[in-house]
C-alpha cells in the first residue's frame, strides 16, 4: 500500500480552510464572552461619578467599554433608521409628519436630551449600572441616527419605476421588496452614512461619557471621559496617548467592518456595465472562503429565506383572492386602532407641551431676546461652516468616488480623521488661534467644521460610487470637457446625496455648536456669544427653563431653514434628477 505525500502548498492549501474556521469561531467566542463581560459590570452596583484614571494602563479597558456602547448605540440607530425610513417612504399620510419629526430631532442638541434621558434611565434602574449605561448609549444614539434614516428614505424614494414595476410583475410580497429592492438599493448610502454617524459617535463620546447636571456629576470609564478629563487638565501626555488608542480602535474598525462593508455593498451597485475597478476587502475575502460560513449559508441561511419568501407569496396570493370579501364584510378594526393610537398621542404630545410652557414661565423677555440674538450668531457660524465645508468636500469626494484606488488609501485617512473628538484637540487649536490674535468666536467655526464636514465628504462619496460606470463611459465616448462631465453626469448623479449630506451637516452644525462655544480649559471656561453656549451653559448650571427655550428656538431655526431650503431641493432631486428620467 502507498502512502501518499503531500507537498508543502498541498499541506497549507488543506490546512488554510481550518485555520479560517478557527479565526471564525474565536471570533464568536470573543464575542460571546466581551457580552458576558459587558453584563455583568451593566448589572452591577450603580457607580455614577467613577474616578477617570488618566494612565495609559487603563486605556485597553475604558477603549473596550467605549467600543461597546458605541456599537450598541449603532445597532440602535441602524434598526431605527431604516424602520423609520422605510415607513415614512411608504405612508403617504405620515410622511410630512414623519420628516417634520425628523428635522426637530436632529436639530436637538446632545445636551438638551441629557437631562430626560439621564434622569429617565436612571430611575429606571436606580441601583444597577444599566440606567446611567443605557443612558449614554442613548445619547449616542441621537448623535448620530438621523443622518441614517434621511439616507434611507432618500435612497427608497429614488428607487428607479422600472425596479419598482418588475417587483409588482414577480408579485414580490412586502417583505421581500424590501429584502430584495429596497435594502440592497439604500446599502450603499447606508454604509457611507453609517460610517460617518460612527464618527460623529465618537465626537459626542466625550459629551456622553463624562457630563455635570446640575449638582449630580455622571462619569463613565472610557475614551471619552478619559480625553475629556485630559483636556479639562490640559494633559498633553495624556490627550496624545488617549487620540493614539482611538485612531487604533478607528483604524481597527475601519479594516474589519467598514471597508468589507463597502466591498459588499459595491455589488448593489444599479448600473447595465460592470465596473473596472471594485472596491476589495481582504476581509471579506476569507470570510466568503470560510467553509464553515459557507456551510452555513447553504444550508441553513438559504432555505429559510426561500422558506419565508414562499409562504410569504402564498399569504400575499390568500389575501388577493379573498380581498374583495374582507374589504366588504371585515370590521373596521385598523381605523379604530388607528384613531385610538393617533387620540393617545396628542393627548401625549397635548400634555408635553403644557409641561414645557410651565417650565417657561420663569423665563423673562430679555432672556428671550438674548436667546434670539445668539440664536442668530450662531447661525453665522454654521452657514460659514457650510460654505467653507462645500467647497473641499465636494470635488474630492467625487475624486474619491471615481477612483477606487484613491478611495482605499483616503477613505480610511477620513475616516480616522472624522472620527477624532476635535474637542480633544481644541486645547492645542486655541492656543494656536490666540497666539495669532483669534479667539473663541473664530475656534468655534473651525471646530463645527471638523465635526460636520464630514457629512457632506461621505454622502458625496457615496454619490459618485452610485453613479452607474455606463454614465460615465458615456462621457469619454462623447468626450465631454471637465464643465460638460460635471452639468450632466456629477452634479445630477450626486444631488440627491449632497442634499442629504448638506442636511445632516446643518444639524450637526448647530449641534456641535454645544461643544464649540463653551470649553472647558485648565478649569476655567471659555465661552463666545450664540446659542450652543447657551445650551451648554444652562445643562451646567442645571436651568431647565433656559435650556428648554434655548432647545426650542434651535428646534425652530433648524426646521425653518429646512422648510425654506433643504426640502424643496429634496423634492427636485427625487423628481428631476432620477436615473428613470
Amino acid at each position: 500500500m502507498k502512502m501518499q505525500v503531500l507537498s508543502r502548498s498541498q499541506i497549507r492549501e488543506r490546512s488554510w480552510p481550518f485555520l479560517l474556521d478557527a479565526v471564525v469561531l474565536g471570533a464568536v467566542l470573543a464575542v460571546i464572552y466581551a457580552l458576558v463581560a459587558v453584563g455583568r459590570y451593566w448589572f452591577g452596583a450603580v457607580t455614577p461619578a467613577a474616578e477617570i484614571s488618566r494612565s495609559p494602563k487603563a486605556l485597553p479597558l475604558y477603549a473596550f467599554y467605549s467600543l461597546v456602547r458605541m456599537a450598541a448605540a449603532y445597532l440602535l440607530s441602524l434598526v431605527f433608521a431604516v424602520s423609520y425610513g422605510y415607513i415614512a417612504s411608504h405612508s403617504k399620510r405620515w410622511q410630512g409628519v414623519m420628516l417634520a419629526v425628523l428635522d426637530i430631532l436632529q436639530s436637538i442638541p446632545v445636551l438638551s436630551f441629557l437631562p430626560g434621558v439621564m434622569l429617565a434611565m436612571v430611575a429606571l434602574f436606580p441601583t444597577r449600572q444599566m440606567g446611567i449605561e443605557f443612558g449614554s448609549i442613548i445619547l449616542i444614539f441621537t448623535g448620530q441616527v438621523w443622518n441614517m434614516a434621511f439616507s434611507f428614505y432618500a435612497s427608497l424614494q429614488a428607487i428607479p419605476r422600472e425596479l419598482r414595476e418588475a417587483s409588482r410583475v414577480y408579485r414580490f410580497s412586502r417583505l421581500q421588496t424590501f429584502l430584495q429592492l429596497e435594502l440592497p438599493y439604500g446599502a450603499i448610502g447606508l454604509v457611507w452614512n453609517s460610517m460617518v454617524s460612527v464618527a460623529g459617535g465618537w465626537f459626542f463620546l466625550m459629551a456622553c461619557e463624562m457630563f455635570v447636571l446640575g449638582k449630580r456629576d455622571f462619569r463613565l470609564p472610557g475614551l471619552g471621559s478619559f480625553l475629556q478629563s485630559a483636556a479639562s487638565a490640559g494633559d498633553t501626555p495624556a490627550i496624545l496617548w488617549g487620540l493614539t488608542v482611538m485612531v487604533a480602535v478607528i483604524v481597527l474598525i475601519d479594516q474589519l467592518v467598514w471597508r468589507p462593508a463597502i466591498a459588499w455593498s459595491d455589488k448593489f451597485k444599479f448600473e447595465q456595465v460592470e465596473s473596472k475597478a471594485a472596491p476589495a476587502s481582504g476581509v471579506l475575502r476569507l470570510l466568503r472562503r470560510s467553509p464553515l460560513l459557507s456551510r452555513l449559508r447553504h444550508a441553513v441561511w438559504t432555505p429559510l429565506s426561500e422558506r419565508v419568501y414562499r409562504r410569504s407569496a402564498q399569504h400575499r396570493s390568500v389575501q388577493h383572492a379573498a380581498s374583495d370579501t374582507l374589504r366588504s364584510e371585515a370590521p373596521r378594526w385598523h381605523i379604530v386602532a388607528g384613531s385610538v393610537f393617533v387620540g393617545a398621542l396628542l393627548l401625549l404630545i397635548l400634555y408635553g407641551v403644557l409641561q414645557a410652557f410651565y417650565t417657561l414661565r420663569t423665563v423673562t423677555l430679555g432672556e428671550l431676546v438674548v436667546t434670539i440674538k445668539s440664536a442668530g450668531a450662531t447661525f453665522l457660524r454654521v452657514a460659514a461652516a457650510l460654505i467653507i465645508a462645500s467647497a473641499w468636500t465636494i470635488p474630492v469626494g467625487v475624486a474619491i468616488g471615481f477612483h477606487p484606488r484613491l478611495a482605499r488609501i483616503a477613505q480610511p485617512l477620513a475616516q480616522v480623521a472624522a472620527s477624532v473628538p476635535a474637542t480633544a484637540l481644541f486645547p492645542v487649536i486655541l492656543l494656536g488661534l490666540i497666539s495669532l490674535g483669534g479667539g473663541l468666536g473664530t475656534g468655534s467655526i473651525l471646530l463645527m467644521l471638523l465635526g460636520t464636514q464630514w457629512y457632506i465628504l461621505f454622502n458625496v462619496v457615496a454619490g459618485a460610487i452610485a453613479i452607474p460606470s455606463d454614465l460615465r463611459e458615456v462621457g469619454d465616448v462623447f468626450q465631454f470637457r471637465a464643465i460638460q462631465r460635471w452639468r450632466t453626469i456629477i452634479l445630477p448623479g450626486i444631488f440627491p446625496y449632497l442634499i442629504t449630506g448638506l442636511v445632516t451637516a446643518s444639524g450637526g452644525a448647530w449641534n456641535a455648536s454645544i461643544v464649540a462655544e463653551y470649553f472647558h480649559f485648565k478649569g476655567e471656561v471659555l465661552s463666545t456669544f450664540g446659542l450652543g453656549a447657551q445650551i451648554s451653559s444652562a445643562t451646567d448650571s442645571g436651568n431647565f427653563a433656559l435650556l428648554l427655550l434655548s432647545t426650542m428656538v434651535m428646534a425652530a431655526f433648524v426646521v425653518t431653514v429646512n422648510r425654506l431650503l433643504w426640502r424643496p431641493l429634496y423634492r427636485l432631486g427625487e423628481t428631476r434628477f432620477r436615473l428613470d428620467n
